[in-house]
């Protein structure tokens, strides 16, 4: 069994200080993907940086205080790449990969765009350039008779099921039709599996984000913006896939809940 979580972090030094530390060494996790860690990992307290039981890989942004991902895993990786062979987007903490016995896990975190500013346009060249990666991937990993898991945020809600708020956000980032049309080709060109949604195919959600504004977690005013997309073989062996979601606003130590799937390999 090969137990994956995936969590947005909003800032690993704070989280720290809120239940990250507790969190990690109560997970069942075999790998944790971590995205918008902010901070270089000489910034992070040890316990973070490098727990106890852990091999760890960070990525951080050229930009300091922006972006980063990283992946702890339990097993030392037998390989890890980091970035995807982009000169704009290679150096800006967006991507992480691992190579497990059978596996290649990475860690994303796709920009969050701005409709009318230069984010949603950065959002659209990583869109552009990550999509032909993932068909290489697949196909590497393929020929080498392995399998995929892509975890992280990709910062797009798909259908309307997604989120709580769809009419609300028709032409708002993260719901763009040009967004959701480019993650049907995900599934679709490049053939992919969104694993949480092929496991819980007819409810609204499980969401994983929301906003910290208003009574948007009270009211499950949530967006399922935390993805493991997988290529078909894994997805089919995935058995279980949940959402953490805190018991309370006050018990919550980001914006984001981590999103965990199990699989039998």
């Amino acid at each position: 069994m090969l137990t994956v979580t995936s969590v947005n972090v909003n800032g690993l030094r704070a989280a720290a200080k809120k239940g990250f530390g507790p969190w990690l060494a109560g997970s069942s996790a075999d790998v944790v993907c971590l995205q918008e860690v902010r901070a270089e990992a000489d910034q992070l307290p040890a316990e973070v940086r490098s727990p106890e039981g852990w091999f760890t890989v960070h990525a951080p942004a050229a930009a300091k205080g922006r972006a980063g991902v990283a992946l702890y895993t339990r097993r030392e990786p037998d390989g890890v790449r980091i970035g995807f062979g982009s000169s704009e987007f290679d150096g800006a903490g967006r991507y992480v990969e691992a190579d497990l016995p059978g596996v290649t896990v990475a860690s994303l975190y796709l920009p969050s765009g701005e409709v009318g500013t230069e984010r949603q346009d950065e959002k659209t060249r990583f869109m552009d350039e990550f999509l032909p990666y993932l068909k290489e991937l697949r196909e590497r990993a393929a020929a080498d008779g392995r399998e995929v898991v892509v975890c992280g945020d990709w910062n797009i809600a798909h259908q309307e099921a997604d989120l709580r708020n769809w009419k609300g956000n028709r032409k708002n980032s993260g719901f763009l039709p040009e967004e959701r049309d480019w993650l049907t080709r995900v599934y679709g060109e490049a053939g992919y599996v969104d694993v949480v949604r092929a496991l819980h195919p007819d409810q609204e959600g499980p969401y994983s984000w929301w906003s910290y504004r208003g009574r948007a977690f009270d009211n499950d005013t949530g967006w399922r913006i935390d993805l493991q997309v997988a290529t078909p073989g894994l997805a089919q062996r995935a058995v279980k896939a949940w959402v953490e979601r805190a018991a309370t606003h006050g018990e919550r130590w980001s914006d984001h809940a981590p999103v965990s799937a199990v699989y039998e390999l």
